[in-house]
């Protein structure tokens, strides 16, 4: 602002001919900005009933009352940014039929040009109340966006069943809030209920922050376990399903999930909540979630997570994830992050951390609960060091970090060549990452200190609290690592996620004792990933990955089948002029190896046919650790569960 005042004196310092404006258009006026927030207590409370019995239609119905404090204008906020998302991708294109009314009387709105999730509304004088409607109008078909109601079940998610008025902290706006419930149905919410007659529940008294970070899971079909051992806190996994035969978890798997929270209170020392509850959706019906939450998560996930146990490993790294968010991303949480309201602008810089390291977190304490085996964890990780390897050769040109705007740059949308473009690698790069800091602080203090220390100082103070996250910066983390181990942590940090380091992040795998070799057999883990996905993954054995229908699904970037032409949509009719089948497709990849013929597909593209010539003499390559022979075992020693 002070450089435009500047520059304006100057022109008309110069002279009347430089000061006139040009005969150009120039831009409207700006309208007044929106209400700033402010730390102040809001002098009423805000109502939220929502009627959420219309599974036919897939509809929620929102009533709701917020009191009018002054005279004048209000402006009314539609929660913008999604937290768990880090990006402003609230649904707000799925509300529909809303009306404003002052004391009963109808009352015009305007949405703020720019700011198009706020109203204005100016209420008459001596008006007491707002009272709002709208629908929420849920996607009915898959290609709308995630399914939140079913026949058999439901997902409220309040921050998008609610609006609250401009200029307050959202922490200092108390709400009254009620669902209908279809009759008979169970549910969970980390909200605490004040009473329920029939399928009306109310709901105690809470703030509009903790009520939008509070969403609920119901279902026809419905099943609760107590997870809490030390009567510390209760911690409660609340389950629905798509049939009642999919809730029959055994009392061993059960055991593991009560193991975690044992687990987590070992490499932390302290809880970030009252009560907490796992929401777990086994569906095929209803979108698929993992989406943390201060005192709970939701998370949807293969309806056979209990009956096949066995196949689903890939699926049980799910709920330690988004458990271990409570301690690092909730409640310790990036400053740039964390904002007073939900239109407020968030910043993702820190990402690496809130994400990468829980990302860690979440495969360690897998591991150490017994959710998952060490040799899958190992599996898992191999996975991982290829994918930062070999498949994302866009490290030549993009930082960790810069994929930390991921989120707000492409919203999660399918893009044609993830290799290059690189998406939200600040997960599982940040993961490597992290590693390498673990056992590099185990190293250089000959085991006697780990990156369990870092979490225990770092996000494990002040038992006990929630209702405050406590901010960081770069400098905290830094800080935090030296007194942990001294080190340039500052340096280090800054050449693997702030500069381009095209370097393959392994040091912390072997270190760790293992290197990343590749042989023709894929591991249990690898075909589990595949089944689930629905996928055939030939990424490190010519360079694409296809879907069921033979649609190609993904392409390497500078890959034998990007060098052959071939993009994702394209779709693989014959190997060899034979139709084609995933075994033959791999026996046709076997047989090349070595040899000087390539593989020829006859290729699908839309109206399009095409030969290709697949000209890859490597074989079948999948990813897997091996040892290093008199290397310490370090990562046996990460994984090994803490008692």
């Amino acid at each position: 602002m002070r450089s435009s005042v500047f520059v304006l004196a100057a022109l008309i310092a110069a002279g009347p001919a430089l000061a006139q404006p040009s005969e150009g258009p120039q831009p409207s006026p700006l309208p007044p900005p929106v209400p700033a927030p402010q730390d102040v207590a809001y002098p009423g409370v805000i109502t939220v009933d929502v009627d959420a019995t219309d599974l036919e239609r897939r509809i929620f119905r929102v009533r709701q009352t917020i009191p009018v404090v002054a005279p004048g204008p209000m402006t009314i906020h539609f929660p913008k940014w999604v937290p768990g998302g880090h990006s402003p991708r609230n649904p707000i294109y799925n509300i529909a039929g809303l009306t404003f009314r002052a004391d009963g009387r109808p009352l015009e709105w305007k949405r703020d040009p720019i700011e198009v999730f706020s109203f204005h509304v100016t209420p008459p004088a001596g008006a007491k109340t707002i009272e709002i409607e709208f629908q929420h109008v849920t996607p009915t078909a898959g290609d709308q966006g995630r399914v939140l109601i079913t026949p058999e079940m439901l997902n409220a998610q309040w921050i998008s069943l609610a609006m609250y008025p401009a200029g307050y902290y959202m922490r200092r706006i108390p709400v009254d809030a009620s669902i209908r419930l279809p009759a008979g149905w169970g549910y969970g919410t980390a909200l605490e209920t004040a009473s329920q007659d029939g399928g009306l529940v109310r709901f105690k008294r809470t703030d509009f922050d903790t009520f939008t970070d509070s969403p609920l899971f119901a279902g026809r079909y419905f099943q609760r376990y107590d997870l809490d051992t030390s009567g510390k806190s209760p911690v409660r996994l609340n389950i629905v399903a798509d049939r009642p035969e999919l809730l029959a978890a055994t009392p061993e798997q059960i055991e593991k999930h009560r193991e975690l929270v044992r687990q987590a209170d070992e490499l932390y020392g302290a809880r970030h909540y009252d009560h907490y509850d796992f929401l777990l959706a086994l569906t095929e019906r209803m979108g698929g979630i993992g989406l943390e939450h201060h005192r709970s998560s939701e998370n949807g996930t293969d309806p056979e997570y209990f009956t096949e146990w066995s196949k689903n490993a890939p699926a049980r790294n799910l709920l330690p994830h988004e458990y271990n968010h409570s301690w690092d991303g909730k409640y310790r949480r990036g400053a740039d992050l964390w904002r007073p309201t939900l239109n407020e602008p968030m910043r993702d810089s820190l990402l690496w951390v809130y994400e990468g390291q829980d990302q860690y977190w979440g495969f360690v304490l897998g591991a150490r609960s017994g959710l998952v085996t060490k040799q899958q964890t190992l599996d898992a990780l191999a996975m991982t060091a290829a994918t930062y390897s070999e498949g994302r050769p866009g490290r030549q040109w993009r930082s960790v970090e810069d994929t930390t705007n991921d989120p707000i740059l492409s919203g999660r949308r399918p893009i044609p060549w993830t290799s290059w473009q690189r998406s939200e690698d600040y997960y599982s790069e940040g993961q490597l990452v992290w590693l390498d800091v673990d056992t590099m602080i185990r190293e250089k203090s000959g085991g006697k200190r780990s990156l369990d220390d870092f979490a225990r100082a770092f996000f494990g103070m002040n038992d006990g609290e929630w209702k405050q996250p406590l901010t960081y910066t770069f400098e905290d983390v830094v800080d935090a690592l030296n007194k942990v181990q001294p080190h340039d942590w500052a340096g280090f940090l800054d050449s693997k996620l702030r500069q381009v380091s095209p370097e393959a992040p392994l040091a912390g795998v072997e270190r760790g004792g293992y290197r990343l070799i590749y042989t023709d057999t894929p591991t249990d883990y690898w075909n589990d990933n595949e089944a689930s996905r629905k996928i055939v993954d030939l990424t490190y054995s010519g360079g694409l990955v296809l879907n069921r229908e033979a649609k190609i699904t993904g392409v390497l970037w500078d890959s034998a089948a990007f060098k052959a032409g071939l993009t994702v949509g394209d779709q693989i009719l014959a190997v060899n002029g034979i139709a084609y089948d995933s075994g033959r497709f791999k026996e046709a990849i076997k047989a090349a190896k070595d040899g000087k013929a390539p593989i020829s597909l006859i290729v699908k593209d839309g109206d399009h046919f095409r030969t290709v010539a697949l000209e890859w003499t490597g074989g079948l390559r999948y990813p897997r650790l091996e040892r290093i022979a008199g290397a310490p075992d370090r990562l046996s020693a990460i994984y090994a569960a803490r008692r």
